[in-house]
């Protein structure tokens, strides 16, 4: 058989496309460089990790692709929108809509139930009460926390307040998963088991991952590693 019958495999859109992308903050009159003239391609349902030392930057990358942040230069575009060019006001609504974020920290309203935590990003929905009851439920069994959705973080271990935050980052069905450490304030034990959690989101729910981690074997996980030195990146 020919080289030209043999079928080809198509590959996966691209989800994030970032080109000559930089960042520099001012102290004064220096200028501090972040990252420089950086590009990278996603693919929709991949999984990469960010790797490097301290102050190379993944963080604020992270941010930026996570529309937290804005680019000094450059462009980001993500699903196809270029997300350095929207407003303020439409940059909240579309990282509402398309991104997911899991903290090192958690990041749960301390004075809420872990059932009101995950509902949180759900207020600002048009779903009814009812329709965001049934999403918290799901989102809860998916991180098997069904028997604490009435308990709040200060009542939960660490693995269970980072598994309430997941429940939390999936909870509007976002296209992107952004993860910054997150398993940095667990031990071992547990953070291997938030981190197949976060493995099966991209491979049963084929959620595209992005996460920064110093830890090799939460990097072991992903699909793809991406080390960032100085702000220079060596994929």
């Amino acid at each position: 058989m020919g080289a030209s019958a043999i079928a080809q495999v198509p590959a996966a859109p691209i989800l994030v496309e970032i080109r000559k992308l930089s960042k520099y903050y001012r102290r004064g009159e220096q200028i501090i460089p972040v990252l420089v003239d950086i590009n990278l391609d996603v693919e929709l349902g991949d999984y990469v990790a960010l790797m490097g030392p301290s102050g190379s930057g993944k963080t604020t990358l992270l941010n930026l692709i996570a529309g937290i942040d804005k680019p000094s230069s450059g462009t980001i575009k993500v699903g196809g929108v270029d997300i350095a060019r929207l407003s303020e006001g439409d940059l909240a609504a579309w990282r509402a809509s398309h991104v997911g974020f899991i903290f090192q920290f958690y990041n749960l309203m301390p004075v809420l139930t872990a059932f009101e935590n995950i509902e949180l990003p759900l207020l600002l929905s048009n779903l009814s009460r009812r329709e965001r009851r049934e999403r918290v439920d799901i989102a809860l069994s998916l991180v098997g926390l069904e028997d604490r959705a009435d308990h709040r973080p200060n009542e939960l271990s660490g693995g269970q307040q980072q598994r309430v935050a997941i429940a939390r980052a999936l909870i509007t069905d976002p296209t992107l998963i952004v993860a910054d450490e997150p398993t940095g304030d667990l031990d071992r034990t547990t953070g291997e088991e938030i981190l197949s959690l976060i493995d099966q989101l991209n491979r049963e729910l084929g959620k595209t991952i992005l996460i920064v981690t110093h830890d090799p074997k939460a990097a072991e996980k992903a699909r793809r590693l991406i080390h960032l030195e100085k702000g220079v990146l060596a994929d």
